[in-house]
């Protein structure tokens, strides 16, 4: 008789404060004898160290090491197709556990279904194997919480952009958005600042980086350096206020 197969379970561990991690999260964290992990070469990473206390002896680690992060790659090289293939290797060695019957904690800085790497292996492994995924405290709204913003009020919309847009593309989703979050800056900062400004929005943006962790740091757009502003931050147009 075959023995059971491991669970897939996608853990949202929150933005960076450590004692913003569920309850559920914890429990599975602690009972899975396999934790996965993503991680740039050399590095540690951020999820890691929110639960790297939690962690004890007798579980494995599998680190999943980036072949590359933002480098750009000399041609014919495809960063796509160089980390879609990476996700498929890593969908391989963590099969091979669930194979096992081991449970497969794949911890996920956030939310593993917003913006978060546990879905590429969700989308690979979650129609063959059992799969939980146990939401998290996303960037955004740690952030909305460190400055003190609300995002929406009453009827309004929330837009989620990635800094990624191109320049006319970011204009006219911001130019028609109630308020808005805008992600994924790092290099893409200046091309987002300078919209900003263009749309009139400059004085009204509000800007993060690493919203509830040690180094947390809360700076006004204008005084962004755009050479050290790092990935972990962002961007909150809040809604216009309403007294209700």
């Amino acid at each position: 008789m075959m023995s059971p197969r491991g669970r897939l379970l996608g853990l949202g561990v929150g933005p960076g404060d450590p004692e913003l991690i569920t309850v559920k999260a914890l429990r599975l964290l602690r009972e899975s004898p396999v934790v996965a992990y993503f991680v740039a070469k050399g590095k540690k990473g951020n999820a890691f160290g929110i639960i790297e206390a939690h962690l004890q002896d007798a579980q494995h680690l599998l680190p999943l090491v980036y072949p590359v992060t933002t480098e750009a790659l000399p041609a014919p090289l495809s960063y796509e197709q160089v980390i879609s293939d990476f996700y498929d290797s890593a969908s391989v060695e963590v099969a091979a556990h669930l194979d096992g019957g081991r449970d497969v904690a794949v911890i996920c800085e956030g939310d593993p279904m917003f913006y978060g790497s546990y879905m590429y292996l969700h989308d690979r492994l979650a129609e063959r194997y059992e799969a939980q995924v146990i939401p998290g405290v996303c960037s955004m709204l740690g952030g909305a919480a460190v400055l003190g913003a609300p995002l929406v009020y009453r009827n309004q919309s929330l837009s989620v952009l990635s800094g990624v847009l191109p320049a006319d593309e970011l204009k006219r989703r911001l130019a028609d958005a109630d308020a808005a979050v805008i992600m994924k800056l790092g290099r893409n900062f200046p091309k987002v600042r300078t919209v900003l400004t263009e749309l009139g929005l400059a004085e009204r943006a509000l800007y993060v980086e690493r919203a509830t962790m040690a180094n947390q740091k809360v700076v006004a757009l204008a005084d962004v350096d755009p050479m050290s502003s790092p990935y972990f931050s962002l961007i909150i147009v809040p809604g216009q206020r309403w007294q209700g």
